[in-house]
């Protein structure tokens, strides 16, 4: 595959979906077919799969890992590797080590297992680049809240989560510094958005 897969991660309310705009907006800029997509609910599988698992009922951990697992299975098979097989940049919201955080880190089961399910949904696909946006959870709460709305199942759980989730994100940056760029989400949007074009530049053919 000749295409550039890069994925945006972090805690709720860190932003990643205005950097993600904001570098498909840049990568359009250069003549780049963009892939602008997100995990749960790329696909139209994936959309009831999110709704289930964000806004549905009370889930089990073992079968909230399965449900992310099957929404990736699709989403990769459907959406990303034909994206990625004629060129174009994949930018998407969560993938892999959302699961390995906040389903391995943040719950009860093995982080091991989570990724074994995870690469075999993905058929082994990791991104070339992924870019944690790393924010303390209070202080991303407190961006959830200024923008209205209510929470959704994984936003209402208890700070200590959302705690365990960011340092299971940290961990996996610390495991793999090549493909991470750690960047601190309370920087100015402009700040963020530069560092972020810095590195994908470095990863554009020339």
């Amino acid at each position: 595959m000749s295409g550039l897969f890069i994925t945006l991660e972090g805690g709720d309310g860190a932003g990643k979906s205005t950097q993600a705009e904001l570098l498909a907006g840049w990568l359009e800029e250069r003549g780049r077919e963009v892939v602008r997509t997100r995990e749960p609910g790329g696909t139209t599988l994936g959309v009831e799969l999110r709704k289930l698992l964000l806004h549905g009922g009370d889930v089990s951990p073992r079968a909230e890992a399965l449900l992310y697992a099957a929404d990736r299975a699709q989403h990769i098979a459907t959406v990303v590797r034909p994206a990625l097989e004629r060129d174009a940049v994949v930018v998407q919201d969560r993938y892999i080590d959302s699961s390995l955080a906040y389903q391995g880190a943040g719950r009860v089961l093995s982080v091991e297992d989570v990724r074994r399910i995870s690469e075999w949904a993905s058929d082994g696909l990791w991104p070339q680049l992924t870019v944690l946006l790393d924010i303390d959870p209070g202080e991303g709460a407190t961006r959830r809240v200024s923008r209205g709305g209510s929470d959704d199942r994984l936003e209402a759980e208890a700070i200590e989560f959302h705690r365990a989730v960011r340092e299971g994100f940290l961990e996996l940056a610390k495991q793999g510094p090549d493909r991470f760029l750690v960047i601190d989400a309370t920087l100015s949007a402009d700040e963020i958005h530069a560092r972020i074009l810095a590195r994908t530049a470095a990863l554009l053919p020339r």
